[in-house]
């Protein structure tokens, strides 16, 4: 998909920029393995294959390939997607491939000399300084993810969750499922349709929960509201849900009035630590928050669940996990933590499932979904991309190609493998028995 609007430069370069940025992505891509082609701002094109073209890699501004040469990064890239100093025509999925090619280029001296060489012709900021600035300006938080404290702060944490939710409801609406759930999705066959497999997923999950008439039941990061009005309709428990974001609460809310549901569910923003009371809740869930939590703070917040869980109560912690320990610094994590999660970091599911231990839950099922959120995000970016045009009555183009350039590289990563995710059971470890059955015949009756 090609998007050229407001974001085209002028044409006039300096003799030798066109010429010296043609001889760099060719030494830069002489070895990707794949068929692509080549523009740059002046329309000289270069085919790199023998087959059509899977993609076109359209550069309009000299100074991104001067940067790409001193930093060797494929955030360079992606920087100048999301300016529009860089654009894709065909599939995009091709063109992500480019971070793994980056990561592996071996050149020799002599090139690496010729590519400096080349690089230090063409100019080091955008020729159109003040339209590279207004795209910017169109949505600076987007580009100044480093404001963060990055110390977990409630105020931080409540600044980051804001950064990332709070871009628009409507925004949202376009490519979520009609439940609004902003989760990995649960699949019974690949061709089910988006809404189909997150009612199984909001579904599977109270049944794991073993959700009963009149239970009291907590979701941690409840989203648009989603899970705790579906188990309050369907499994008859009072719900209470907590976010950090204002607009999620506000739809929430809504929702709540909508539905008919304000004798059972309740919302409110609260940070997890503020949480008050003892064996409050029956069951409680928390899906796709604890990446927000910080690894340091992951104690703390199995702590604050354990003292909210009556004995033998039941807790379903879902989550995006990593296949390293640790969250070292490489250009996975500086992608996320600048441009979508400021304050995201992962784990592997060990060091998570251990954390729970050392907690004092006892730990019952482990059911690994990395397939079910490769589909989800590929039905996401297929979604949003098919309402790029009403998307930007609610973003700017900056915040529409973040959203698609981020979810189009987690598909591909959930289907690599580096990343998973996980939906671990586990109950509060003390005399009482936990509330379940000999086995899971019950979960698909």
């Amino acid at each position: 998909m090609h998007f050229t609007a407001s974001f085209m430069p002028p044409t006039r370069e300096k003799s030798g920029h066109a010429d010296a940025a043609m001889r760099i992505l060719k030494r830069l891509l002489r070895n990707f393995h794949s068929s692509a082609a080549l523009r740059l701002w002046n329309d000289a094109t270069h085919h790199i294959g023998h087959a059509p073209p899977v993609f076109t890699l359209v550069v309009r501004d000299p100074a991104v390939l001067r940067k790409l040469v001193m930093r060797r990064s494929a955030l360079v890239l992606a920087d100048a997607y999301f300016r529009g100093l860089l654009d894709v025509e065909g599939d995009l999925y091709s063109v992500l491939r480019l971070k793994d090619h980056f990561q592996t280029l071996s050149l020799s001296l002599r090139e690496r000399g010729a590519l400096w060489l080349d690089a230090l012709k063409l100019p080091g900021k955008p020729v159109q300084e003040r339209q590279a600035a207004s795209v910017a300006a169109a949505l600076p938080s987007l580009l100044e993810a480093d404001r963060f404290s990055h110390d977990h702060s409630r105020q931080s944490d409540a600044a980051a969750i804001s950064f990332h939710y709070d871009v628009s409801n409507e925004f949202y609406k376009l490519w979520l499922d009609e439940q609004m759930v902003y989760s990995c999705a649960y699949f019974e066959t690949p061709g089910d349709t988006l809404e189909e497999a997150q009612r199984n997923k909001l579904d599977h999950i109270c049944r794991k929960l073993r959700l009963k008439p009149g239970e009291r039941f907590l979701d941690i990061g409840c989203g648009w509201g989603a899970l705790v009005c579906w188990a309050a309709r369907h499994y008859g428990v009072r719900a209470h849900g907590i976010t950090l974001s204002q607009q999620q609460h506000d739809y929430a809310q809504q929702r709540i009035v909508t539905e008919g549901l304000g004798h059972l569910v309740t919302v409110e923003l609260r940070d997890y630590r503020d949480l008050q009371g003892e064996a409050v809740y029956d069951k409680v869930s928390s899906v796709g928050m604890f990446e927000h939590v910080g690894l340091a703070n992951l104690p703390a917040y199995t702590a604050t669940v354990h003292r909210l869980l009556r004995p033998g109560g039941l807790f379903l912690n879902h989550g995006i996990t990593h296949d390293e320990e640790g969250w070292s610094q490489n250009v996975d994590t500086e992608f996320i933590n600048r441009y979508v999660f400021p304050d995201g970091e992962l784990d592997t599911v060990s060091n998570i499932q251990r954390g729970m231990e050392h907690a004092g839950f006892e730990i019952h099922d482990v059911e690994g979904l990395r397939p079910h959120y490769a589909l989800t995000l590929r039905h996401w970016v297929q979604r949003l991309e098919a309402a790029h045009d009403e998307a930007l009555q609610h973003v700017s183009e900056t915040a529409y190609r973040v959203w698609r350039l981020y979810m189009a590289a987690c598909a591909l990563e959930f289907e690599a493998g580096g990343t998973g995710v996980y939906q671990i059971l586990a109950s509060r470890r003390d005399s009482a028995e936990p509330d379940l059955p000999l086995t899971r015949c019950d979960l698909y009756a």
